[in-house]
């Protein structure tokens, strides 16, 4: 049995967040051991967030093309993959290779070591045959993998998940899409302006089913006006594959298509873990953590596994609130003010994780104000709770709507306008809980409302700011006026 070795911190799982927490502790002068199985920086750079949205990119200049007849004269356009392709292995992925990674987080001096690690105790780690005995922690960052549905057949079909569709190097005639989610919507949206034949198949009534129901009507109508057939309400209950193309039998109807993608959730696969060894229940979805990012004493987690949203600006902000802990743990651990001299190091780590703290304090996570964006055209931009999230949680609700095609800046837009603005106040509190901003920048107008939800700006402030005209961000001022 290998004898441990002593270290700082083990990270077990170096994806978006685990990575950050690694590279800074390093950079502290802990001696930290990263441990990734797969690549590191984790589905982000490699099969989500930047790839998809270089090809969401791709596919949204062949539709701004496409309205160049209706605003400036006259334009042909001819979709070709070859570049987006081509981009996604250059300038994203390395061709899914993670070297440039591996390299960026040993010169901050840490140590990288390729492998599955789980726990083995308290503050201990194996990887292979190395041990390693955390004199801090542990942190598990070890995120999620997709959920693929006990569905009869599927198992034994040469299905896609994410992976698949970010790596295809040429396209499909048609693709099935089991899924009406963001990731689903995406790149259907993507595949069917680059001429695919793409069918959405979703067990839901609508298509992005967490947001607002005005959120699900303007992505539906926006992808049928792309050539994507919808069908909603419509569980899958048997996929078969006769070696050319897919079937679908789902609620007495067949839907057939070349490739089919499934993009139905994700799940942290913690049984894989060694939880049981540090007393810890494996037979949960997610891992909960309180917080500080605790699982248990000496033990922090971050990113997707802990549940609280799969998004990259999810993992870095717990990050920056993981290893604030990690080095204020430290500092009580040898004693003294700041024997660690780890002061210094502090504001540094924390502004990566988008938190500030004054000098003595450390953040806490707060998701009351969490942001998600769906990159379809129109982008959906939501922070947040939902008009029904709200009436289920008793907040006595005022709703304010403003449609983005009656804004000044929505009309002078024209064809690709669509959107709107959706407020959700606490009408007791006079304050906003949750917003949605849809439209051609949706995303990027959203960054006022999560400002005034994380702040709790009084809704009579919001009334008196002033919003430049003619802009989009500008219709929250409408939105505002409509609140009842």
């Amino acid at each position: 049995m290998a004898e441990p070795e002593l270290v700082d911190v083990v990270v077990v799982g170096l994806g978006v967040g685990g990575e950050e927490v690694a590279g800074r502790l390093a950079e502290a002068g802990l001696t930290v051991v990263g441990i990734e199985r797969d690549l590191v920086g984790g589905e982000c750079p490699y099969w989500g967030c930047v790839p998809s949205k270089m090809m969401i990119r791709a596919a949204n200049a062949l539709a701004e093309a496409h309205r160049v007849n209706e605003l400036a004269g006259s334009a042909q356009v001819q979709p070709d993959w070859a570049p987006v392709a081509k981009r996604i292995r250059a300038e994203a992925t390395d061709t899914w290779d993670d070297k440039v990674a591996v390299d960026r987080f040993t010169g901050k001096g840490g140590r990288f070591v390729r492998g599955s690690g789980r726990l083995d105790g308290p503050n201990r780690v194996r990887v292979g045959d190395q041990v390693f005995q955390a004199r801090y922690g542990v942190v598990l960052g070890t995120g999620t993998r997709p959920s693929v549905p006990p569905i009869d057949g599927l198992a034994d079909t040469p299905y896609w998940t994410n992976h698949q569709a970010i790596e295809v190097a040429e396209l499909p005639a048609s693709l099935l899409v089991l899924g009406g989610g963001a990731i689903g919507l995406e790149l259907a949206q993507v595949f069917a302006r680059f001429g695919v034949r793409v069918t959405v198949i979703e067990a839901a009534d609508r298509v992005l089913a967490v947001e607002e129901p005005e959120a699900s009507a303007l992505a539906a109508d926006a992808l049928r006006a792309d050539g994507v057939e919808i069908h909603t309400g419509v569980k899958a209950g048997r996929v078969g594959h006769d070696g050319d193309a897919f079937t679908v039998h789902a609620d007495g109807a067949e839907f057939t298509g070349e490739k089919l993608l499934v993009v139905t959730g994700r799940k942290a696969h913690l049984e894989e873990l060694g939880l049981d060894t540090v007393g810890v229940d494996a037979g949960q979805r997610y891992l909960p953590v309180n917080d500080r990012m605790h699982v248990t004493d000496g033990i922090w987690a971050v990113g997707d596994v802990t549940g609280e949203g799969a998004f990259t600006h999810i993992a870095m902000y717990q990050a920056g609130i993981v290893v604030a802990d990690v080095l204020d743990h430290m500092r009580r651990t040898k004693g003294g003010p700041d024997a660690s001299g780890t002061a210094s190091v502090v504001g540094g780590a924390m502004s990566a994780g988008g938190s500030t703290v004054a000098p003595g304090s450390f953040p806490v996570a707060d998701y009351r104000a969490l942001p998600r964006v769906t990159f379809t055209d129109p982008e959906v931009g939501a922070v947040g709770l939902t008009e029904h999230q709200a009436r289920e949680r008793g907040v006595n609700v005022q709703v304010g709507y403003a449609d983005l095609t009656s804004s000044a800046r929505g009309w002078i837009h024209k064809t690709g306008n669509a959107g709107f603005i959706k407020l959700i106040a606490d009408a007791d509190q006079g304050v906003l809980v949750g917003a949605t901003s849809a439209g051609p920048a949706g995303g990027e107008v959203l960054s006022a409302l999560v400002v005034a939800v994380h702040a709790a700006v009084p809704i009579s402030r919001l009334r008196h700011m002033i919003y430049a005209y003619p802009t989009f961000h500008r219709a929250i001022s409408d939105a505002l006026l409509a609140l009842k």
